[in-house]
């Protein structure tokens, strides 16, 4: 198992354990983060690109895990996904650059399973 299974399965788990919480703030705000990146006037696999970068800005890894799957489930290509990290490293700045190291490992992860184009 490599550190996006375990993730992945650590992020069910918990997700379950937070739904079972029975909160309906909680419910709500799980909703409309959901609903944010359905398709509108932006398609998904863009509003899934912007998602990641403003994970990589905001520097939490599990994000950038969550919305790199999510941009290769929407068709981004790699070169696209390197595009838009690079915007983030302009926006971030160099802080931005341990997540960005994380971000290449995850695609490198993506492209093994053959869920990245």
């Amino acid at each position: 198992m490599n550190r996006l299974d375990e993730f992945r399965k650590k992020r069910a788990e918990m997700n379950e354990k937070v739904m079972d919480l029975e909160h309906l703030g909680i419910k709500r705000f799980f909703n409309l983060d959901s609903a944010t990146y359905r398709e509108g006037a932006l398609d998904s696999k863009t509003k899934e690109l912007l998602g990641l970068v403003a994970s990589a800005v905001l520097r939490c890894n599990d994000c950038i895990d969550y919305h790199l799957e999510q941009c290769a489930k929407t068709g981004s290509s790699k070169d696209e996904i390197v595009d838009a990290l690079n915007v983030s490293l302009v926006v971030g700045g160099s802080i931005v650059i341990p997540h960005l190291r994380h971000a290449i490992g995850t695609l490198e992860i993506l492209e093994k399973e053959g869920t990245l184009k």
